[in-house]
């Protein structure tokens, strides 16, 4: 495996190799097969304030690369792991794609947290011609046949987290949301969904990555006297949300619904009083009843250390992609963009950590199963399983089959 942690000043050292990638440049080791290697670009933020949520992908990345090659590589060749720590930098981003593409030539891209930076380097590899993948929990609505995104999106988990919330807590509700691209169009889903269920939405507030007092925000959730407050907050700042919101005395008499809390380790983080009971939906917990799902986590412990305990939804979709895309190259035989894109539209299907997840043709995203879940006492309860989700909110527009030349992100009309 080769590593390269790019930085402007230095790179997050993960370990002796990834350090000297950081002061010599990319650190590259022999292949340990006669051919050339096959390139695995990766762009995740291991620092920044996404940085809770991009180390455990950091670390998933190197674990899935490490297991193929383990079992002899792709097509009897070594994949070479090319990583950068974009810092949660949409500038380091963009720079650190055309350097994967044009300098580096990887073979494949598996990379993005937010939306706002799969937005920033999607253009770069469609115009390069570079396969993407995108393994993050999002807004939906992304139809690019370059683009795979294995994550589960709004139709799959959010309309379940507001069916739960109308259904037991009451109609009345106050969403809150970070305020980019990912905010902007869960926050409209979840009016779509709430207004379908019978509900009304009282108020939507946005708000930068960057905010950590949200007092404000808390006197006007107070006066509008919601029964349920949504939210789509995200990153280490907007966790100030939760832990205000308990010291405020609202956790008994307000609940909470969250799109994204628990993607990193809240739960091993923050105190169970401020935790306990915040509702959730995702593709993956690490306490899953399953034998995927225990050896994923076990593997990964064994690895990264007993400490790993908070594996979630962006872990395994990152697993879940790199396998994807391995199958895709294994059915082309070959990496060309065009032959494994076409083997991946042929229906390909994985049992990963998550359960069964097979590609939709039309969308390029992902059919899987969903949870609905809540902490209790720092572990997940998990309330209900929906099995075979499909992406019907990407679907219900993007049909790549039909129409391969489609480029853009459909969104919600209200």
């Amino acid at each position: 495996m080769t590593t390269a942690w790019g930085s402007r000043r230095k790179a997050l050292k993960l370990g002796a190799a990834a350090a000297m990638g950081a002061l010599v440049g990319p650190y590259v080791t022999k292949s340990a097969f006669a051919a050339e290697p096959i390139k695995l670009g990766s762009l995740l933020d291991g620092t920044g304030p996404l940085g809770l949520e991009g180390r455990r992908m950091i670390q998933t990345t190197e674990f899935a690369v490490n297991q193929l090659n383990a079992a002899g590589g792709l097509l009897g060749r070594q994949i070479q792991l090319i990583a950068y720590d974009t810092q949660s930098n949409i500038q380091l981003y963009t720079q650190y794609a055309q350097q994967l593409v044009f300098q580096q030539k990887v073979d494949v891209i598996q990379g993005g947290i937010t939306s706002a930076s799969r937005e920033a380097i999607r253009p770069i590899f469609d115009r390069s011609k570079t396969l993407y993948f995108y393994n993050t929990q999002y807004e939906g609505g992304v139809c690019d046949r370059n683009v795979f995104c294995t994550g589960s999106t709004p139709a799959q988990t959010v309309d379940h987290i507001v069916d739960y919330a109308l259904k037991h807590w009451g109609k009345k509700i106050y969403i809150v949301a970070a305020d980019y691209n990912y905010g902007h169009i869960t926050a409209s889903w979840m009016t779509k969904f709430v207004k379908a269920g019978g509900g009304a939405v009282l108020g939507t507030d946005f708000f930068p990555l960057d905010v950590t007092d949200f007092s404000s925000t808390i006197s006007r959730i107070q006066a509008a006297k919601p029964d349920v407050v949504l939210s789509a907050l995200v990153g280490a700042n907007h966790l100030g949300f939760y832990r205000q919101w308990a010291a405020a005395g609202m956790k008994s008499k307000i609940p909470v619904g969250s799109t994204v809390f628990g993607l990193g380790d809240e739960l091993t983080t923050m105190d169970a009083a401020t935790t306990d009971g915040i509702l959730t939906c995702f593709g993956f917990y690490n306490n899953l009843p399953t034998p995927a799902a225990a050896a994923f986590v076990k593997g990964m412990q064994a690895k990264y250390g007993a400490d790993v305990t908070d594996l979630g939804e962006l872990d395994s979709a990152t697993y879940e992609g790199i396998m994807l895309w391995a199958e895709g190259v294994k059915k082309a035989g070959s990496v060309a963009q065009d032959k494994v894109i076409a083997a991946l539209e042929s229906g390909i299907a994985i049992d990963g950590p998550s359960g069964h997840v097979k590609i939709d043709p039309e969308t390029h995203a992902t059919i899987r199963n969903a949870y609905l879940a809540t902490p209790k006492n720092k572990a997940w309860d998990i309330l209900q399983t929906f099995p075979n989700q499909m992406p019907s909110d990407t679907g219900g527009a993007c049909n790549l089959i039909k129409s391969p030349r489609t480029n853009k992100q459909f969104t919600p009309s209200l």
